[in-house]
């Protein structure tokens, strides 16, 4: 088998617009081998601009506006970064992301798009929202015809064509939804809708009228407040929604890179390159088009997308780069609310039914670009001539899974560990069998253990906090204080800048987990090989005697401080079927230590274990073989991480999921078609701690948690009997 090829470049997309989109689309089908492809964007969906109006009119669900870029990433091969970029260091050639370590580049493009803020009005950050960027401002416009009172006011800042397609648009929604609301269009000018043509004006002013959209022009406005707009002649116009559509402000972070910007947006060639930094691209809102000033329409940055992404793989590869030409016209179609539209083309006034069916049919062609991405499978195809048994492994094979979902099943790890001698030291007073090894130190105890999984998402920061997170568990388990790291590590074949670079990211990470925890990470191991893994050897200190498995008492109380369901999850995301929401989400909650709540479960725990590979249920199992006692698990109270039901429902399961089934034996009650089971064995990656807790401590446990920012439920409680697990 031929091993990857190694990595030589680093291409870095900064922001995840329409052009980049379409660039993530096109570099799916054809990568250029050798390339690192990265995309950093604040969160995992970019929502499209074109269906803005019709959902705000309520055409629309708020979803139908996403575009997926977890799932884009996955099919164009690029590792996604959830940040906000906050500035370049063009001279090192890193990308300052907000709250994680800079991010290295041998090429990047810029696509963030604009605001339209206006931080000098006094009151507007405060107190209104500003159209752009869109995602916000979707979510704060669904909030508030969700929970409006009967006759809601909407005002509007700036008569452009985006204000009064807003204006006309959140009309229609009020009256859909039976409220009796009423919009104010507010224009500093003299006249609104100065930059399209004559018929397309008088259409849409018409539209205003009909729609009994209050337009007010030569309106100055002095502040924004709680209670809406006061103008600079001291009228109040009452509001209890204040939106912004006036200007295209770039950025503010711009202005310090030291790029040749005009009026802070990034002045760019034929070619879309800085004109003073050839290494940085830019396109859409943010960019400049020095050589044919366009306006910030949309249609510049999907055509800008063939151009930008032959250039970048030229940029790459010492190709020769093309010129980017912009047309000099293009026609506008302007919702205007109820499923019509305008169209601005040659002066002309044409307006209908027809003109909004033809819109909405160009933005689902868009969008259906991200939506109908072909599957992608990596399962090697059966060589003619091989060993017996391949075939039957590989059949109906699915991507392998990464974390803990990666590693053997139960019953090999029991098999190979049985002939495992006794500790042959005095001070070794316990080995292989509970969460960590325990040694005498002193008056107390050292436990040490060690844990690494294969990198099941491709940003190596993140890997590297849950990697911490994940190896710590068993340390919190045992209810012991986090002492020393050492660090196991694979790196992917690259060019040494790049490993040099990824190495930072890692270790950058695992510091602030294990300084967080009061650990050193003291050094480690490095090799490269195939794909990245991550591990670590942590070493802790308990001046007593450490919770173990074995104390559990019939009548305790199962407390479990995390959700599962991130096998499978992961197992979605990487056949492209996850929503990327519910995997931000879920590494989110992957990312969150557990030195709080071990804190304060170890005192009163009789037993505790973190859920990890072998799933809620197996690591259940473990107390219960170990204390003798039995289990009445809850399935109503177990909680499950975003999005995890509904994949478990329609047949999502890890790799690992197989192997893990084989406890449903010691199940009573086990429902195959019920996803909630399922996900009892679905195997976890820096899972919650589940902890047997006495009774009479239950409730003051769960409220300390709960102060200190602990989510726990309460899933079950222990009996007499042989170790089975009872579903209820």
């Amino acid at each position: 088998m031929q091993a990857p090829l190694p990595l030589t470049r680093d291409l870095v997309l900064i922001g995840g617009g329409h052009t980049h989109a379409l660039v993530l689309r096109m570099w799916g089908m054809n990568p250029l081998p050798g390339t690192r492809l990265t995309l950093i964007n604040p969160g995992p969906t970019a929502p499209y601009s074109g269906m803005l109006p019709g959902f705000v009119a309520g055409h629309y669900q708020r979803e139908a506006l996403d575009i997926d870029l977890v799932k884009l990433a996955r099919f164009a091969g690029a590792r996604i970064v959830f940040g906000r970029v906050d500035g370049i260091d063009r001279e090192a050639r890193l990308i300052n992301v907000t709250g994680r370590a800079p991010i290295f580049y041998d090429v990047a493009s810029v696509d963030i798009g604009i605001t339209s803020d206006l931080p000098a009005l006094e009151g507007f950050t405060a107190h209104a929202v500003p159209a752009k960027p869109l995602g916000a401002f979707a979510t704060r416009w669904d909030g508030f015809v969700q929970s409006a009172p009967t006759s809601p006011r909407v005002a509007v800042i700036g008569a452009g064509v985006a204000g009064v397609e807003l204006s006309l648009a959140a009309q229609h929604r009020m009256e859909q939804a039976g409220l009796n609301g009423h919009v104010v269009l507010l224009e500093a000018g003299e006249a609104a809708l100065r930059d399209i043509g004559d018929g397309a004006r008088r259409a849409l002013l018409a539209q205003l009228e009909q729609k009994r959209v209050e337009l007010r022009v030569n309106a100055k406005i002095a502040r924004v407040t709680n209670n809406g707009v006061t103008l600079e002649t001291d009228e109040d116009i009452a509001a209890g929604f204040v939106i912004g559509a006036a200007g295209a402000l770039p950025q503010a972070w711009l202005g310090d890179t030291g790029l040749q910007l005009s009026d802070g947006f990034i002045d760019v060639g034929p070619t879309l390159q800085s004109l003073n930094d050839p290494a940085i691209f830019a396109v859409g809102d943010c960019a400049h088009l020095t050589h044919a000033p366009r306006p910030k329409a949309g249609v510049f940055a999907v055509r800008e997308a063939p151009v930008l992404v032959h250039n970048l793989r030229a940029a790459l590869s010492g190709g020769r780069l093309q010129p980017y030409h912009p047309q000099k016209d293009y026609l506008k179609l302007i919702s205007t609310g109820h499923k019509r539209a305008v169209a601005d083309k040659l002066g002309l006034r044409l307006e209908g039914d027809w003109l909004w069916r033809w819109k909405n049919q160009i933005d689902q062609k868009f969008m259906g670009k991200f939506r109908e991405l072909p599957v992608m499978t990596s399962v090697p195809e059966v060589p003619t001539r091989a060993a017996l048994g391949l075939a039957e492994m590989l059949q109906g094979a699915k991507p392998p899974c990464g974390g803990c979902a990666a590693k053997p099943g139960a019953h090999v790890l029991s098999d190979g560990l049985a002939g495992l001698q006794q500790p042959m030291r005095s001070d070794v007073l316990q080995g292989a069998g509970d969460d960590a090894a325990v040694l005498r130190h002193g008056d107390g105890v050292q436990v040490i253990t060690a844990d690494h999984f294969r990198a099941f998402f491709d940003d190596p920061y993140l890997m590297a906090r849950i990697a911490a997170v994940h190896a710590l568990g068993d340390i919190w388990a045992m209810g012991a204080q986090p002492q020393a790291a050492l660090a196991t590590l694979i790196l992917p074949r690259m060019r040494d800048r790049m490993q040099e670079q990824t190495l930072r990211e890692i270790m950058a990470a695992a510091s602030e987990v294990f300084r967080e925890a009061g650990a050193d990470l003291v050094g480690g191991h490095t090799s490269v090989g195939p794909e990245l893994t991550v591990g670590f050897t942590v070493t802790g200190l308990h001046s007593g005697a450490p919770v173990g498995l074995s104390g559990a008492k019939p009548g305790d109380v199962l407390l479990l401080t995390k959700p599962i369901g991130s096998g499978t999850i992961f197992a979605a995301e990487m056949q492209g079927q996850a929503r990327g929401e519910d995997v931000a989400a879920a590494l989110g909650v992957m990312a969150g230590p557990l030195g709080t709540a071990s804190g304060i479960l170890a005192p009163v725990a009789h037993a505790m274990t973190d859920v990890t590979g072998y799933g809620l249920a197996g690591h259940l199992l473990t107390i219960l073989r170990a204390s003798g006692v039995s289990a009445d698990l809850s399935l109503a109270q177990v909680p499950f991480m975003q999005g995890a039901l509904e994949l478990a429902q329609s047949g999502i399961r890890s790799t690992l999921y197989p192997d893990n089934a084989v406890m449903q034996a010691q199940m009573a009650g086990f429902d195959e078609g019920d996803p909630r089971c399922a996900l009892l064995l679905d195997p976890q990656t820096a899972g919650g701690l589940l902890a047997a807790v006495p009774p009479e401590h239950v409730d003051a446990t769960l409220a300390e948690l709960s102060a200190k920012g602990v989510t726990a439920v309460r899933i079950g409680v222990l009996g007499e009997g042989p170790p089975l697990i009872g579903l209820g």
